[in-house]
């Protein structure tokens, strides 16, 4: 009999897919898309799909712990409401603070802003989704009077124009991506990337505007400048609903003279940017749709008010098919918000106005309320380390790897005097600076809501039980502010009475003036809370509220739009010390420091390592080979990576990802390398562009480690572990004479039974192959050479699961080939069917001339399709092979 489905949603991208998962089936059961859904209808991206490889315990943090011993909830509880009420009543709530994320979910967010703005009294509460949507948040109130994203994701397929500026769309968002494509297909919409590198996404793009790091204010101020002088504007929409326009094209014009000097300041052909211009005036269904590329930058807010400014002159927002749509980064990042989970703003979408404050106020029934806002993700930790801020908690986040400037904030958690960190992983590198460790239950063990980037608030249900003595959030949060003295403001039996009270203060003393309200959910009871299927807020019908601001209606004094423009300053000069420009982002199958994919080894075989683009002549200038070692520098620290020379990376700049920590690797992360400046408005960082410069390692061995165990970090410049098939694989590398090469033994430590050791040294050419089996069985092997090539790893990783050696399987392992009869099936490229690059490359042979074919004949590219670049690109390498 078939077990019943729970309806849940991902806990990744903004996109919000539905997810059906078996209720009460053993961890790593099945994850299929949920084809009620009205996001995805069923289709899931390669992370969606393999979220069952990612359920288990491995890792998971079980028990409270304080200082490495295990401790009960009682006195862990205590702990933390006691030393929080000390610091408060010494030296006021200031000295107190929050750093919560877009992974938690709605409930659990209020809990957490209604504790400390409403109780504590203290602004300081702010989230990491100050590092991927505070800008557009900031200029959407600029803009719109509220942060409020007018569109959907119909409008995607309905558009004539689809621009994606900043925004790795394939790999970040593939579910959206996907509709995309399918309504080109059906209708034609021209695509428009703007991006300074060649991602996936411009592989289906009818045009692709490579543009100069941070030069995109000035993109769009010539965009809106040449909108307005071709007669392109809606002069009714702009008469009745907006205004403000006069001074800002005024301010606009200030840098612009023409298209061909906006081309040259932009890097870009001066040809294409005028067919990107006239295709935007021409086409009257346009979505302009941005991510990070514009939102993590010292101008982020300006650049999103120029693409704003772009659709309200030309009366292109809140129809169908039209429309500036901000691509979440997170699951909840949009539901965190409507809580108040910024430092900047309160719960409801109210602000620190005196009116908004007693709004709150008089709603939680407190005389305690902050007054004014707290201080932004940057700054909190610039106050833990000098000492202003001497209690900090952390929930389902890590700042140390994630913050710019990311030793820093290592040092500064190491100075404080009181860390919480609440989370469901035992070791992240933020882990290691907390005082007490709080077991949060995770995915599919709690219950609550999220909002995604269309304004859907869906449901997110558990499937199976809490791991060990893991708790919800708002359990935890409400637990401990009863400690604190605050029992009667936290009576919570579960989160549908969290949602309810949160549905209550959305439309209280509301009267409209707020476009979030979804009041009309407060009365509902816990089953039909249970029951509650996707809607859109603003909520006055079942079905909610697709689209905003068509006929006008913001939520500003004036109930009119405001133009927002600045003038865009000249790139500056890049420092002599500093001549690259460094970009970091996401990969296609991992998120954000792997604590959850990285523990999937479908996921962790496309992109094994570190590895570091760098365009071909800045490789040549720096001696950086394809395939070799690379150290990036800059004012903030140094990190190695694999090299990338890409022709689809600008000159100039540099990109790594962001996933990899001191976790996992040896400190390859981009945090620790990214300056913190930030948008003076948001203070959001500006990750995209910090001065770097790129230098060849060379290193005096390289080799890898596969065990069945987990090691300790090994001792060398370089090492990156990740998980495979019934075990670890390291990749490891000397940098220095200082690094004595590994022994097998000395790296992998004493084995506690009997085993067989067989080895292979070749002094002369500077290779050693060790392996340890116990039974017949593969327990771990050490493949080192000093300057020879070292063996593939996939059909190794295969000896690790087989059960016993056979002969010739020993000496396929000392010799570092297959035996007759296995071959090395290659990398998975395709995640979502586990199809890897020699499947693909035997379909292409036998004839599979496109992707489509290659779909046909494997699988691979035929679910979310975001390998479909990568196939495409091993089609284009057989071609060039066979030609030559």
């Amino acid at each position: 009999m078939k077990q019943p489905l729970a309806k849940t949603t991902c806990p990744y991208c903004g996109v919000g897919c539905g997810v059906a998962a078996p209720r009460g089936a053993a961890r790593g059961a099945r994850i299929s898309g949920d084809v009620s859904h009205p996001v995805n209808a069923g289709r899931l991206c390669s992370k969606g799909s393999l979220l069952g490889e990612t359920t288990g315990l491995e890792g998971r943090l079980l028990h409270p712990m304080k200082k490495g011993a295990r401790i009960g909830w009682d006195e862990a509880l205590d702990e933390v409401a006691a030393k929080f009420t000390a610091i408060v009543d010494a030296h006021g709530p200031d000295a107190v603070a929050f750093y919560v994320s877009g992974q938690l979910l709605t409930e659990d967010y209020y809990v957490a802003n209604k504790l400390m703005k409403g109780f504590i009294g203290s602004g300081n509460i702010d989230t990491n989704s100050r590092l991927c949507m505070s800008s557009a948040v900031a200029a959407h109130k600029r803009a719109f009077g509220e942060d409020v994203v007018p569109g959907c994701y119909e409008d995607f397929e309905e558009a004539d124009l689809v621009v994606l500026v900043g925004s790795n769309t394939a790999w970040c968002h593939p579910i959206l991506y996907q509709r995309l494509l399918a309504a080109k297909a059906k209708r034609g919409t021209r695509i428009v990337v703007i991006d300074p590198r060649r991602t996936a996404t411009c592989d289906d793009a009818d045009l692709h505007l490579p543009i100069a790091p941070g030069a995109d204010l000035a993109l769009f101020n010539t965009l809106f400048c040449e909108l307005a002088a071709r007669g392109v504007a809606d002069p009714a929409y702009v008469a009745n609903h907006t205004e403000g326009l006069e001074e800002a094209l005024a301010i606009a014009s200030e840098g612009h003279r023409s298209v061909e000097v906006t081309a040259e300041a932009c890097g870009l052909d001066a040809h294409d940017l005028e067919t990107f211009i006239r295709w935007f005036a021409e086409t009257e269904r346009v979505v302009t749709a941005f991510s990070q590329g514009v939102n993590q930058s010292k101008t982020g807010v300006d650049q999103v008010n120029a693409i704003v400014n772009c659709h309200l002159l030309t009366g292109r927002i809140g129809r169908p098919g039209t429309g500036p749509f901000s691509i979440t980064g997170q699951p909840n990042a949009m539901g965190g918000r409507e809580v108040g989970g910024l430092a900047n703003q309160l719960a409801a979408h109210l602000d620190f106005t005196e009116e908004g404050g007693a709004t709150v106020a008089r709603f939680w029934q407190t005389d305690r309320l902050a007054t004014s806002p707290g201080l932004k993700a940057v700054d909190l930790f610039d106050a833990v380390a000098a000492g202003r801020v001497k209690a900090l908690w952390i929930v389902a986040t890590n700042p140390v790897v994630s913050l710019p400037n990311a030793d820093f904030v290592r040092r500064a958690l190491k100075s404080c005097d009181f860390v919480v960190l609440s989370d469901c992983i035992a070791r992240t590198d933020t882990a290691a600076c907390a005082d007490i460790l709080l077991p949060a239950a995770a995915w599919g063990e709690k219950d609550g809501t999220v909002t995604n980037s269309e304004r859907r608030i869906s449901r997110q249900r558990s499937f199976m039980q809490a791991a060990g003595e893991a708790k919800p959030d708002w359990w935890i949060v409400s637990e401990v502010a009863r400690r604190m003295g605050f029992a009667d403001a936290f009576p919570y039996r579960g989160p549908a009475d969290i949602f309810r009270e949160h549905a209550r203060l959305s439309g209280f003393e509301n009267d409209g003036t707020r476009c979030f309200d979804i009041s009309a959910l407060s009365n509902l009871s816990d089953e039909e809370y249970e029951a509650l299927a996707p809607v859109q807020w603003p909520v006055h019908t079942p079905e909610g509220t697709p689209r905003l601001f068509g006929r006008g209606g913001f939520p500003t004094p004036s109930g009119r739009a405001r133009f927002a423009a600045a003038a865009a300053q000249p790139r500056s000069r890049k420092p002599t010390a500093f001549p690259l420009r460094l970009n970091s982002g996401r990969l296609r199958d991992q998120w954000h420091t792997m604590t959850r994919t990285g523990l999937s080894p479908t996921l962790s075989s496309n992109a094994p390592e570190p590895v570091a683009e760098i365009h071909e002549e800045d490789a040549r200038a720096a001696g950086i080979t394809d395939g070799g070692f690379m150290r990036i520098v800059t004012e903030y620290g140094s990190a190695v990576f694999r090299a990338h020379v890409s022709a689809g990376q600008r000159q100039g700049s540099l990109f790594i990802p962001i996933h990899w920590s001191a976790a996992n690797s040896a400190g390859s992360g981009a945090g620790c390398l990214a300056h913190p400046e930030r948008d003076p408005l948001s203070g959001q960082p500006a990750f995209k562009h910090t001065p770097a410069r790129a230098e060849s390692v060379q290193p005096l061995w390289r080799a890898f480690f596969l065990s069945r165990r987990e090691i300790a970090p090994p001792s060398c410049g370089y090492w990156v572990v990740r998980r495979v098939e019934a075990g670890w694989l390291y990749e490891l590398a000397g940098l220095s004479a200082a690094e004595t090469a590994p022994e097998l033994d000395t790296l992998a430590g004493t084995l506690d039974a009997e085993f067989e050791r067989i080895e292979m040294r070749d002094g002369h050419g500077g290779a050693l192959r060790q392996a340890r089996l116990q039974g017949g069985r593969l327990v771990d092997c050490l493949l080192l050479t000093r300057k020879g090539i070292l063996p593939l790893r996939d059909w190794l990783v295969g000896l690790l699961a087989s059960e016993v050696l056979d002969e010739s399987e020993r000496r396929a392992l000392l010799s570092g080939h297959p035996a007759e009869g296995q071959h090395d099936e290659g990398r998975v490229v395709c995640a979502c069917m586990g199809v890897r690059s020699g499947a693909i490359l035997a379909a292409i042979a036998a004839g599979a001339c496109n992707v489509a074919a290659v779909g046909e004949q494997t699988g691979a590219g035929t679910n979310c399709g975001s390998c479909r670049s990568e196939i495409r690109s091993l089609v284009g390498q057989s071609e060039r092979d066979e030609a030559a």
